[in-house]
């Protein structure tokens, strides 16, 4: 039952009166694991050194001085961050077998403070996708597709097609941690987020996506995609969950120049009863045309019930917004073909066995060492930055990003407070149906309401709303002001409450680790 309980105050409490211990938790969702290995949620499951971090965790409870409120507390990472002594791939053939000689930043902090890493979660290939289809290690599957939810919704044509060719993707391209943590495996896990590659899957599989503002939290040992847009992302079951770990990664960092210098003060979210004073701005050219009726109806009802609770709900204009992904394409291919060169089979990673000379060493090294995705974006990132083609391209959608961040800024100045959007524009697609669009295509579809954020380096929060017609997830974003997390997460605390999300009803872990769900209760551990 703990399994499904809240950090803060649920399992935490439970950790400290002594009705769990922290290596019955571990251990618990090692087994839980096992269970789903089904899902591809993990690349790397630590178990040796997991356990060992709980019996450490169990003495100091026994001493009575845990280290905070993550102690114990089993979360995981997207293999995309730098974890000492446990292998950090990509998702790729470029860095299989590569270790770390270091943790990243926010992986240091989470150890400090006593929680236990468990693994790290599979991604799209370095993390460049949004389906975490494209790796190196297969696709992550959709816990929803096992879920008794959607069992009763979809009538498959055959029994054998039911469980080969029925279940959906993830999103991406966090999505083995946002797997993760909705099969109950770990409480929390750590996404990144570049164009949506947290909150997207979050909606897709049920939990709650944070991506801070730029520059709250460090990207010290990230391996980057976009310097100028990545931020890791925080996936928990609930919004007093995203808040705790918030807490717990925010701050300033001397190892990234890119991080605020104020010292950030962790905060507890208020339960929110009167809304009279919110102004909720809908922006107009969310309304894209791609946008399923059903999450349209849901975007309606949400707004309505902001309105119907006495907040001020205004229509919006962001009026750069179509022009957003196009931009943010020119920009991703160029800032990812300058951190791509880093990966020239000399330091670390693959290395072909070519010796004709170093340049075609060079050569095949990333031909065998990245896919086709990577490499389709390696190329179009060096045209936009050819001599002759750096004004026309990269420099305008430079100056096509600042008009963006202008319309998120005079939408603020005009009193509103938090914007609520779609997070995508329909609920998970079935993998066989995923896979006849390419990569590029189906990004440049699943990033639309996302990445403008990220352009704009403001903090947003996916925040899981109902189910559709098919039985599967579906979330609302929220965006707020720049550094205005606590309002942010405030604001969608009040909105999860309301709308009483439904607990996954995971049949195909029921028969493999049926003690594990014996009882349900709320969906979060603060």
């Amino acid at each position: 039952a703990a399994l499904n309980d809240g950090l803060r105050s649920q399992v935490s409490a439970a950790l400290k009166e002594g009705r769990v211990a922290p290596t019955e938790l571990c251990q618990r969702c090692l087994a839980l694991i096992k269970s789903t290995k089904f899902l591809n949620a993990y690349i790397t499951v630590a178990e040796e050194t997991a356990l060992k971090q709980a019996e450490e965790s169990e003495e100091r409870y026994k001493r009575g001085q845990p280290l905070g409120i993550l102690d114990g507390i089993p979360i995981a990472v997207k293999d995309n961050f730098n974890t000492a002594g446990i292998e950090t791939t990509c998702a790729s053939n470029m860095l299989k077998g590569y270790i770390s000689p270091y943790n990243a930043t926010v992986v240091q902090k989470l150890l400090d403070q006593g929680a236990v890493l468990l693994g790290k979660t599979n991604l799209d290939e370095f993390a460049m996708g949004s389906g975490s289809t494209d790796g190196v290690f297969g696709p992550v599957r959709n816990p929803w597709s096992y879920s008794k939810q959607y069992k009763e919704k979809s009538v498959p044509k055959s029994h054998s097609e039911d469980e080969e060719s029925n279940w959906v993707i993830t999103g991406g391209s966090s999505g083995g941690s946002a797997a993760a943590v909705s099969s109950f495996t770990c409480f929390a896990a750590l996404g990144s987020d570049t164009g949506g590659s947290t909150r997207n899957p979050a909606a897709h599989c049920g939990v709650v996506g944070l991506k801070p503002t730029y520059g709250l939290i460090s990207r010290h040992g990230l391996i980057p995609l976009v310097n100028s847009m990545d931020v890791p992302g925080i996936l928990t079951r609930c919004v007093d969950d995203a808040a705790v770990l918030l807490g717990s990664l925010a701050g300033h960092d001397p190892k990234d120049s890119t991080t605020i210098q104020d010292d950030f003060k962790p905060f507890e979210l208020p339960n929110l009863t009167d809304v009279s004073k919110l102004s909720i701005g809908i922006p107009k050219e969310y309304h894209a045309p791609e946008l399923s009726s059903e999450i349209l109806a849901l975007w309606s009802k949400a707004a309505d019930l902001f309105k119907n609770a006495g907040a001020k709900v205004v229509e919006v204009s962001l009026p750069h917004t179509p022009y957003s992904i196009v931009c943010y394409h020119v920009l991703c291919t160029a800032e990812v073909a300058s951190n791509m060169a880093r990966f020239d089979g000399l330091e670390y990673g693959h290395r072909s066995d070519v010796k004709d000379s170093t340049e075609s060493m060079y050569a095949a090294t990333r031909r065998e060492g990245f896919n086709d995705v990577v490499r389709g974006r390696i190329l179009s990132g060096n045209y936009f930055l050819l001599k002759q083609n750096y004004e026309k391209y990269f420099v305008k959608a430079q100056k096509v990003r600042r008009l963006i961040a202008n319309d998120f800024v005079k939408v603020f100045r005009s009193g509103v407070d938090i914007l609520l959007t779609p997070t995508t524009l329909s609920d998970a697609a079935p993998y066989t149906e995923f896979i006849q669009e390419d990569n590029r295509t189906r990004s440049a579809q699943d990033d639309i309401l996302t990445q403008a954020a990220n352009m704009a380096g403001l903090p947003a929060i996916s925040v899981p709303t109902a189910l559709s017609e098919r039985g599967l997830p579906v979330g609302l974003q929220f965006i707020g002001r720049s550094f205005q997390e606590k309002q942010l997460l405030t604001v969608a605390k009040w909105f999860e409450k309301q709308v009483q999300f439904p607990v996954i009803q995971l049949e195909e872990v029921k028969r493999h680790d049926s003690d594990v769900f014996q009882h349900q209760k709320s969906a979060s551990f603060s």
